[in-house]
């Protein structure tokens, strides 16, 4: 289906529920399955707008349009900021961690018209300059590749050793990475869309969040850092599908005793 901005989804009901909500894979809309607003939609509507919705206050939709992509720039940072707060090798950033925190957390209390003006890019900028000296930390001594923003979609890397690696808004699209060794990699805004993860180990990865996960396809073998939990839909959907020159048994979920994978398509996480 198709929309014009600002336009609300046909399957909208009248309390803001999804009338599709259980079969939206079904129908097609595997990017709403897998989005996440961080609580930016919840804060805008509760806190921002003191719960007024558009519909009951028509007057409000655009500017509440606008200020909802700040609001959710603005959560998203606040997610990073609290994982790098658990990163014990980036222990003396702390202290600047924890003032970016709150001054974020400081402008997500904004008002709407301070919001809809606020210069986000420049503090999204500040952040993110701590943020990757945190990953640096963390991934200090692992002699990780260097493929920021690198275009690996459907990239055949099975089995590749990525321990420590900067992946950081990566394009990993359909990639083959079943067996890979993900360990402390750093897949801040990564795209892992259709990404076959199958038996891969993403143990420990920086900045990796649960949208990213949900977009990509797993098995009963993927290992995930504790924070994060296996998506339904892996296996839910069926087995990863085959791909070129795969042998039976080639696949972990090939191996008897492997429940199968799945598949799941997202919207593209933002690049840093």
């Amino acid at each position: 289906m198709d929309k014009d901005g600002g336009q609300p989804c046909h399957n909208l009901r009248d309390d803001f529920r999804c009338s599709i909500h259980t079969r939206l894979r079904e129908r097609g809309f595997q990017g709403c399955t897998v989005f996440d607003c961080f609580g930016a939609g919840q804060k805008v509507s509760q806190v921002t707008y003191e719960g007024r919705s558009w519909r009951e206050a028509p007057a409000t939709a655009r500017q509440m349009y606008a200020v909802f992509p700040v609001m959710r720039q603005l959560h998203e940072l606040l997610w990073y900021l609290a994982e790098a707060l658990t990163l014990e090798a980036a222990r003396p950033l702390h202290d600047a961690l924890r003032l970016a925190l709150d001054e974020t957390e400081r402008l997500t209390r904004q008002s709407a018209d301070v919001l809809e003006k606020l210069d986000v890019a420049t503090h999204r900028g500040e952040v993110n300059g701590l943020l990757l000296r945190a990953s640096e930390l963390a991934r200090a001594g692992l002699g990780g590749r260097e493929r920021r923003g690198a275009d690996l979609i459907g990239a055949r890397l099975k089995g590749a050793g990525l321990r420590g690696a900067n992946l950081r808004g990566a394009y990993l699209i359909g990639a083959d990475l079943r067996g890979a060794d993900l360990r402390q990699a750093d897949l801040i805004g990564a795209d892992l869309r259709g990404a076959d993860l199958s038996g891969a180990d993403l143990t420990g990865c920086v900045f990796l969040t649960q949208a990213q996960v949900n977009a990509a396809r797993g098995d009963s073998a993927t290992r995930l850092p504790d924070r994060l939990t296996r998506p339904a839909h892996w296996a839910a959907d069926g087995p990863a599908g085959a791909r070129p020159g795969d042998r039976p048994g080639d696949r972990p979920g090939d191996r008897p005793g492997d429940r199968p994978g799945g598949r799941g398509t997202g919207r593209r996480p933002r690049r840093r």
